[in-house]
């Protein structure tokens, strides 16, 4: 059961994808998008998800730090809802608050990826750590 794992946000996707046992998330792309024009690239999306066989969506869920939604957990539920409807798979939210910030931290520990690098690879780092915290969590 493989699973593709969605760091949504207004300019970009970042895309991570499970291993055929569910075990581990792996980087995949970021998917480049314009919220404001209605471009969400979800043609890139539905090849990922043809070419890796995916049964299943997670997208992370960006709640604020109350556990309320706001404006970008509400336009991540309706980029899920509307992949949910293309891809007629299942989608399902893994909270995400934090992720981007830990990713940046990973990668600035590092000591040797600079800020420009850091940009090109955070939320393809961020989409997998949404992906391995669902995958943790729901491991027999």
């Amino acid at each position: 059961m493989r699973m593709i794992g969605l760091d949504v946000g207004s300019k970009t996707v970042g895309v991570a994808v499970s291993d055929p046992l569910g075990w581990t998330a792996q980087g995949i792309e970021i998917i480049r998008i314009n919220e404001a024009a209605d471009e969400f690239g979800f043609d890139r999306v539905l090849e990922l998800i043809a070419e890796y066989r995916v049964t299943q969506i997670v997208i992370g869920l960006p709640k604020n730090m109350n556990n309320s939604i706001g404006p970008r957990a509400e336009a991540s539920m309706t980029y899920g809802a509307s992949l949910e409807k293309l891809s007629g798979l299942p989608v399902a939210y893994q909270d995400e608050r934090l992720t981007t910030v830990e990713a940046e931290r990973m990668l600035v520990e590092q000591g040797n990826v600079s800020r420009n690098k850091r940009k090109k690879v955070i939320d393809k780092l961020a989409a997998v750590m949404i992906l391995q915290n669902y995958l943790d969590k729901h491991s027999n």
